[in-house]
């Protein structure tokens, strides 16, 4: 690669750095600079491997919780029951829709989505739904209550964010907000949520 090509990668991998943690989508702001600065679009595959480092921090940062559920998922499997190993289950139930969403539908987002009239179109749209289930929030719940139903409509959320300018973050914790689970619940879940997709992603 060229000096000019290596100026775009940083660009880019510090906006994914920088979006990713936030409730907007970090995707449309790796597409943006290549619209706005006349880039080359570097493409979805590009996209989904700076998603890597994100894997990894997030894998870091969850690592006791990670372990904890894993081995109580391993311990479902024999038959011991615990809230740890309901809650695997329902990550790996959660994660489903974004699979299916992501094989059926990968190839025209990959033609149709990745344009400035559809980001601002989806930022603007899941913006206000994200600002209203803010508002209407009741927090009455906690993550020890999620149940499967629940797990499908988060899961279901997280399905929308195959669509640029829909922030996954963003719509798995306003779909949590909307079940009436606290914001600190709505967010564990979230990134939780977040491992195994983009595992999937990146693989």
């Amino acid at each position: 690669m060229n000096v000019s090509e290596w100026i775009q990668v940083a660009v880019l991998a510090l906006i994914q750095g920088l979006s990713e943690f936030l409730p907007i989508s970090s995707s449309a702001h790796l597409i943006l600079p290549a619209q706005v600065l006349n880039w080359e679009d570097q493409g979805l595959a590009f996209d989904v491997g700076v998603h890597l480092g994100t894997l990894v921090a997030v894998l870091i940062y969850f690592r006791q919780d990670i372990k904890q559920m894993f081995l109580a998922w391993i311990q479902s499997i024999q038959g011991v029951q615990s809230p740890e190993g309901t809650l695997s289950w329902l990550v790996i139930i959660g994660t489903l829709p974004a699979v299916i969403a992501g094989a059926l539908f990968v190839g025209l987002i990959e033609t149709w989505g990745r344009s400035i009239l559809v980001i601002a179109s989806t930022t603007l749209i899941f913006a206000a739904v994200m600002g209203w289930a803010d508002i209407k929030r009741t927090e009455q719940r906690e993550l020890k209550q999620i149940n499967m139903k629940d797990a499908i409509w988060i899961g279901l959320a997280q399905a929308l964010s195959i669509i640029p300018g829909t922030s996954r973050s963003g719509a798995t914790i306003t779909m949590a907000l909307l079940l009436g689970f606290d914001r600190a619940s709505a967010a564990r879940f979230s990134f939780l949520l977040s491992i195994p997709v983009t595992f999937g992603a990146v693989s």
